[in-house]
């Protein structure tokens, strides 16, 4: 078994980063990770042949009908369970074009802001490191 790719995408406004409310049934959330009834972050999978960029543009677009006008590369980190391994890539983005919108209701119930220094207890596992790796001015470790 060899482990997948995928990127998130930190979106922050007035210190303020978007998170996403999975859906609590696991079905519907969909993740090997399992972060059923988590926060995270836009983001997933990598396709074949797509470049890490271009899948964190087609995520973030897909999920919350932004488009990013600049990516910068933020973190990368191992994200395992017993059953899983991912290799994520975040980006942090600044500067978008559109207003929020709840492009897939059925996996990602409502997108929220939240303030960076009152965030939500149930982070999903790749968007907390992100957002640790973000506080603490590390890209990898």
């Amino acid at each position: 078994m060899k482990p997948g790719v995928g990127v998130g995408i930190m979106v922050i406004e007035n210190n303020k980063i978007l998170l996403g409310l999975r859906n609590p049934n696991k079905l519907k959330a969909d993740s090997e990770l399992k972060g059923e009834g988590t926060w995270t972050m836009p983001g997933g999978k990598v396709d074949f042949m797509e470049k890490l960029v271009d899948a964190a543009k087609r995520e973030l677009e897909e999920e919350t009908s932004l488009i990013a006008k600049k990516l910068e590369l933020l973190c990368i980190s191992d994200d395992m369970t017993e059953t899983a391994h991912y290799v994520t890539v975040g980006f942090i983005l600044k500067e978008y074009i559109g207003e929020v919108k709840t492009m897939e209701p059925e996996t990602i119930i409502e997108w929220k802001w939240f303030d960076m220094n009152d965030l939500p207890k149930n982070i999903y596992i790749p968007s907390k490191k992100c957002i640790d790796k973000y506080k603490e001015g590390i890209i990898y470790e």
